[in-house]
């Protein structure tokens, strides 16, 4: 069965564009189900099989997140194979997806994201450090967005960043002038010290003057956290959460928010009401004076 995961993840990557982190969690699931029935072929694999194989991934304790994820892997994978007449029936059909329970995103609250940027950069470490905290938190990106971002994509004069996200599909984001201001400072000033003879378009640069990786900027990004007081476990993803969420409280339009995010769809943009609906009950409950009345 292992050509055949191989085959429909080369068929998917060129046909959906998917990333090469989604493409990798699609091989990996697949592999470890492959490994699970022993490389059997794929006409053998039955229901019962895909079932047991759920079974050993709760009694492993995995997420229900993660254990939906790979369902879908298989899923996908023997429709694949049903489409190109190499199975006549998919042995996943009848079986159902873990209720995955909708959790809130974590996010920072304003004050923490001003006192996470509370610091004055003096060399280009630290300029290359705020700028890319920055410009997470004020365009919402992703943090593979972040990385891979070029110097073509910034436009320093009409304030915007041009971004290639999911299916490489490209957004085009505003930027606040604080954060054009960084940018430009790190860009021009700065980024050259970073580069230590190497050539690449890549906008941050780690100290060995290559591309920053996402572990490298989780990394900075603690050590900042950490030095500025900020006790809140949290991760990169948290400020595009919170980009959201802040937009949101202050009278941003839900749809606009979903278009700076890349949403293809309303709904996922919609969890954010939530958490803006959870803050705007805190606050009535702590600040309105007929809620603190006695009955």
């Amino acid at each position: 069965m292992k050509n055949e995961i191989y085959d429909y993840i080369n068929y998917v990557y060129i046909e959906k564009k998917l990333s090469d982190n989604t493409k990798q969690a699609y091989l990996n699931d697949l592999l470890s189900f492959n490994l699970y029935v022993k490389d059997i072929s794929a006409k053998k694999v039955s229901q019962e099989q895909i079932s047991d194989f759920i079974v050993f991934l709760y009694n492993k304790g995995e997420k229900d997140k993660s254990i939906a994820r790979k369902l879908v892997s298989i899923r996908t994978f023997f429709d694949y194979l049903m489409m190109n007449k190499k199975i006549e029936t998919n042995p996943c059909e009848k079986i159902s997806s873990p209720k995955l329970q909708k959790q809130l995103p974590n996010t920072l609250n304003e004050d923490e994201v001003m006192k996470l940027l509370d610091f004055k950069p003096t060399n280009a470490k630290e300029y290359r450090n705020k700028a890319m905290i920055e410009l997470m938190y004020a365009c919402g990106l992703r943090v593979s967005e972040l990385v891979n971002l070029e110097i073509n994509n910034i436009n320093l004069t009409d304030n915007y960043v041009r971004v290639y996200g999911k299916g490489k599909k490209e957004r085009i984001i505003p930027m606040a002038s604080v954060t054009t201001q960084i940018l430009n400072t790190y860009i021009t000033v700065y980024r050259n010290s970073l580069l230590k003879g190497y050539l690449t378009d890549k906008v941050f640069l780690s100290s060995y003057g290559k591309g920053i990786t996402r572990q490298g900027f989780f990394k900075i990004l603690k050590n900042i956290a950490k030095e500025n007081g900020i006790k809140k476990d949290f991760s990169p993803h948290t400020l595009r959460h919170s980009f959201a969420t802040h937009l949101l409280e202050h009278g941003a339009d839900l749809r606009a928010i979903g278009e700076m995010l890349g949403h293809e769809n309303i709904k996922t943009t919609q969890i954010y009401t939530h958490l803006s609906n959870t803050k705007k009950r805190k606050d009535y409950d702590e600040f309105h004076p007929r809620n603190k009345m006695g009955v």
